[in-house]
């Protein structure tokens, strides 16, 4: 089930982030979560199986499209389909906007099934 983020999952949110590259070195993956929770458009998810926060996506929004910033699964629970879960959740969320991916998240967004635009 995908939870939206709040303060009180921060230690969480960060060691999920930890496992996309670009956000591994703590002053970057600190910029990033300040992002989150300053702005608004920027919408942070987590993905909870069981007791455990175990995948991580982070949007930005706008009016007609939305781009997945953040994607990530931890490496424990790879290969089950969390992350195509993750996706599925984030387009009934998003409804009518397009999905848009970065340079980090478009590999992984190609392999899933859109159901409104994008890619």
């Amino acid at each position: 089930m995908l939870y939206r983020y709040k303060k009180s999952f921060e230690k969480i949110a960060m060691g999920l982030l930890s496992f996309m590259p670009k956000e591994r070195e703590l002053k970057k993956l600190q910029q990033t979560m300040h992002i989150y929770e300053e702005n608004p458009d920027w919408q942070l998810f987590l993905w909870k199986k069981g007791d455990d926060f175990v995948g991580l996506l982070g949007v930005e929004v706008g009016e007609e499209t939305y781009t997945i910033h953040h994607l990530s699964v931890n490496p424990s629970h790879r290969g089950y389909g969390i992350g195509h879960e993750m996706v599925d959740k984030i387009q009934d969320i998003m409804q009518n906007r397009r999905m848009l991916a970065t340079e980090e998240t478009e590999a992984f967004l190609k392999k899933c099934p859109v159901k409104k635009g994008g890619l």
